[in-house]
């Protein structure tokens, strides 16, 4: 039987088609976390099952777009600071990857909503790395569990997730 979160997710977010992924394979099946993430309840949930996987560290990283608001509500959780990390550096002002306060030398769990391939956050993660981030572990809200926690974990980083793909699949059927 799924758990009461993996359904409340599931209702929410999981929508059936022809969906081409960051990873830039086509899935008949798409989880838009930005269903949960806009409902205050459900985001504060799946943000405390994050909470609980998090390890000792000093700040929180939330990816573009989708874990931002996830991150956020971690921080306000935790009260661990939280920066925001761009995909890329933008061109002008600060001209940084992550925005908020300093990394250098600090721990931070980078927080993510959905990890496929896990192809963008590793590099965010190099760039978190570039900049004197002391990163081991990602938390994510769902594991889509195509390969992500394996090329994660050939560059020295943990995954640990709130739902997998195998915690959703049976809350099809309720």
């Amino acid at each position: 039987m799924p758990s009461l979160l993996a359904r409340r997710v599931y209702e929410a977010c999981h929508l059936t088609g022809s969906f081409r992924l960051r990873s830039g394979q086509v899935s008949p099946e798409y989880f838009d976390k930005y269903l949960f993430e806009g409902q205050p309840d459900l985001l504060r949930d799946v943000a405390e099952a994050m909470v609980a996987l998090l390890p000792e560290c000093d700040v929180l990283a939330g990816m573009e777009m989708g874990g931002i608001p996830i991150a956020t509500v971690m921080s306000q959780l935790t009260g661990l600071p939280t920066v925001f990390v761009r995909k890329q550096a933008k061109e002008y002002g600060t001209g940084k990857a992550a925005e908020g306060g300093p990394v250098d030398g600090r721990r931070v769990v980078v927080i993510e909503d959905v990890v496929t391939t896990g192809g963008a956050l590793l590099a965010s993660c190099r760039q978190l790395r570039a900049s004197g981030a002391v990163i081991e572990t990602v938390v994510c809200a769902i594991d889509r569990e195509q390969g992500g926690r394996e090329n994660l974990a050939a560059e020295g980083l943990g995954l640990r997730a709130a739902l997998s793909r195998r915690d959703l699949a049976p809350s099809a059927s309720v």
